[in-house]
C-alpha cells in the first residue's frame, strides 16, 4: 500500500512538474511575440496616461501625420532625447507678442519626430494646443542654417513659432520653419 502511494505522489510530482515547466515556456513564448509585434503591456499603457495627464498641451501637424505632447520647460519629458521640446528662451503662446521654439530629432528611429518637417511648404497649417487653448498658425517660410547651437531669426509682430531640427540633407545644418499666428 505504501509503495501504491509513493508511486502516485511521485506520478503526481513528475505532473506538476512538467506543467510549470509549460507554463514557464508558453509565457515566455507568448512575451517575446508581444515584443515582437510591440504591443504595449498594461504598465506601458498606464505610463503613457501618465505622461498625458503631466502634458502642458499637443503640437498637430496633419500635413505630416503628426500630433505629440508638449511638456513644461522644467519637465524632464522636455528633453529632445525622449519627446518633442520647448526650448529655452520661448516665450509662452498667450502672452502678446509671443514667440515659441520647438525642436525635435529627424532622421529615422522612434524619436524622429520631425523626419517629415522639410515637407511643409508656405501656407501650412500648425495647430498648437497650449494650456487648454488652441492657436492656429501658418508657415511664411523655411531655410536651412549652419548648426552651431543658435537660431537667428527675425522676430515678426505678432505670435510666432519656429520648429526647428537638423537638415535632412546637410548634417551641419538645421532646417528652420518659421510660422505666424493665423488671424481668426
Amino acid at each position: 500500500m505504501l509503495k501504491k502511494i509513493l508511486k502516485i505522489f511521485l506520478i503526481l510530482l513528475f505532473f506538476l512538474i512538467a506543467c510549470y515547466k509549460i507554463y514557464n515556456s508558453e509565457n515566455s513564448r507568448i512575451d517575446n511575440h508581444l515584443k515582437k509585434l510591440k504591443i504595449k503591456n498594461s504598465e506601458e499603457i498606464i505610463e503613457e496616461e501618465k505622461l498625458i495627464e503631466k502634458s502642458i498641451g499637443k503640437i498637430i501637424i496633419k500635413k505630416i501625420n503628426l500630433e505629440k505632447q508638449l511638456y513644461n520647460i522644467e519637465s524632464s519629458e522636455n528633453n529632445v532625447n525622449k519627446n518633442i521640446t520647448i526650448l529655452k528662451g520661448s516665450i509662452e503662446p498667450s502672452e502678446h507678442n509671443s514667440i515659441i521654439f520647438i525642436a525635435a530629432h529627424s532622421g529615422t528611429g522612434k524619436l524622429a519626430y520631425f523626419k517629415d518637417l522639410d515637407k511643409l511648404e508656405k501656407n501650412d497649417q500648425i495647430q498648437l494646443f497650449y494650456k487648454n487653448k488652441n492657436y492656429y498658425y501658418q508657415v511664411t517660410n523655411k531655410w536651412e542654417t549652419k548648426k552651431d547651437g543658435d537660431i537667428e531669426i527675425t522676430k515678426s509682430e505678432g505670435k510666432q513659432l519656429i520648429l526647428t531640427t537638423c537638415s535632412p540633407t546637410n548634417k551641419d545644418k538645421q532646417l528652420i520653419i518659421n510660422c505666424i499666428e493665423k488671424e481668426s
